[in-house]
């Protein structure tokens, strides 16, 4: 930076230098002309008067013509000619004019001036189009590409790395970039490491919580079946479904995270669909249905979950008698499950199948946000759908292929 502007600064002094020169010179043409030689001829011409009247003029070094008295003297007057008067006896007859040749040499002047003024603009294009290849090169390549970089960077891109120039005069800040970048990178790939540690460690958690809460289960049941169904030992079997419900769908959520959330589709008869439904109405609330004979492309398992986290928000929600019936939509097998609640509110019904998200009538009651969130997901990958809707109460509809 510091030569180029080295170099810029001599070239303004080359032409303030030449432009100084110049107007000297031309403020310095001579315009003296041999007053004695000039002399000398008028008294010559005096002296063989009236030879000038024929013509006959003396020999000089200076060029000069002779003018009869009575013709007019302006135009030399107005050339700056030197003008001597040739007198006989007191009185004037001619006139000696020398020509002082100052228009002549202004002329001259005047083509040097182009020529050199031309060729001095030439010089200074060339040398400012040289000087802007230099501040490209130097300084706004570089800029564009540290802009580049930071665009790349705020964008996400931390992978490519910003290139060095050794005559890059953004050296340093240029290294310390992509310095920035390598700790973003490093920060990000930390960050990701600890969200796998900790999706790891909630599915192995969650994984070993339902062993005691299997266990729950199966001792509450066992002392019904001895005891009679107390309502403490019912609110035990309630609190400990709904735990595992809970626990279920945070491993699933973990695994899907951890991308190892697997589902195999299979082919389940409405019979088996059926079995499922009943198996997950602990409560005794469905009425009683029929559902039509066909098999339908789903994974066992996770239709069961499916199942499980419609039900249990009936009844975590509604607190009411459910129905179930199932039809057919061309190759789609719809099966909607209904209760007679207070459902939720019409700008909260898209918000259901997201992550994490629970309706303003969740308060007070447990749950992560991931049951409807699952059901889609599963749904999703059978090839199926799920939707829900306000009628007289929550109604969702599971769609599965035929």
């Amino acid at each position: 930076m510091k030569s180029g502007m080295k170099w810029f600064s001599l070239l303004l002094a080359v032409v303030v230098a030449a432009s100084g020169i110049l107007i000297v010179q031309i403020t310095s043409i001579d315009y003296d002309l041999d007053r004695v030689e000039i002399n000398r001829v008028a008294r010559a011409i005096e002296a063989s008067w009236p030879d000038a009247l024929y013509g006959r003029l003396p020999e000089s070094s200076v060029s000069y013509f002779f003018v009869e008295s009575g013709q007019a003297l302006h135009a030399y007057r107005a050339g700056q000619d030197v003008l001597v008067d040739v007198s006989i006896d007191s009185e004037i007859v001619g006139t000696v004019v020398v020509s002082n040749e100052a228009a002549e040499r202004l002329e001259a002047m005047r083509s040097q001036l182009i020529i050199f003024f031309s060729v001095l603009l030439i010089l200074i294009v060339v040398c400012s189009g040289l000087f802007a290849l230099y501040l490209h090169r130097s300084i706004l390549h570089p800029f564009h590409k540290l802009e580049s970089f930071a665009t790349r960077v705020a964008q996400g891109d931390l992978d490519i790395p910003l290139e060095m120039d050794k005559e890059n005069r953004f050296g340093a800040f240029s290294e310390s970039f992509d310095l920035m970048r390598e700790q973003l990178a490093l920060a990000r790939e930390n960050e990701r490491l600890a969200n796998i540690s900790k999706k790891e460690l909630v599915a192995s958690l969650s994984h070993d919580i339902k062993t005691p809460v299997a266990s729950i289960k199966a001792i509450t049941e066992l002392h019904q079946v001895k005891h009679g169904a107390t309502s403490e030992m019912k609110s035990i079997a309630e609190r400990a479904e709904s735990i595992d419900i809970l626990i279920t769908n945070m491993f699933t959520s973990a695994l899907e995270e951890l991308e190892q959330l697997e589902v195999h589709v299979g082919e389940v008869t409405s019979v088996d669909l059926g079995e499922y439904i009943r198996a997950s109405d602990y409560q005794n609330r469905i009425r009683p249905f029929i559902l039509p004979e066909c098999v339908i492309a789903a994974d066992n398992l996770r239709l069961q979950q499916v199942i499980d986290n419609v039900v249990g928000n009936s009844y975590k929600y509604a607190d009411t008698p459910i129905e179930v019936s199932g039809d057919f939509e061309g190759p789609v097998f719809v099966l909607t499950v209904r209760d007679f609640g207070p459902g939720v509110s019409s700008e909260e019904l898209p918000l259901l199948r997201e992550k994490y998200y629970r309706a303003s009538n969740s308060e007070g009651k447990d749950g992560a946000g991931l049951g409807l969130y699952l059901a889609h997901y599963f749904l999703s990958e059978m090839g199926g759908s799920l939707a829900v809707e306000n009628d007289d109460g929550l109604v969702v509809t599971l769609r599965l292929k035929v």
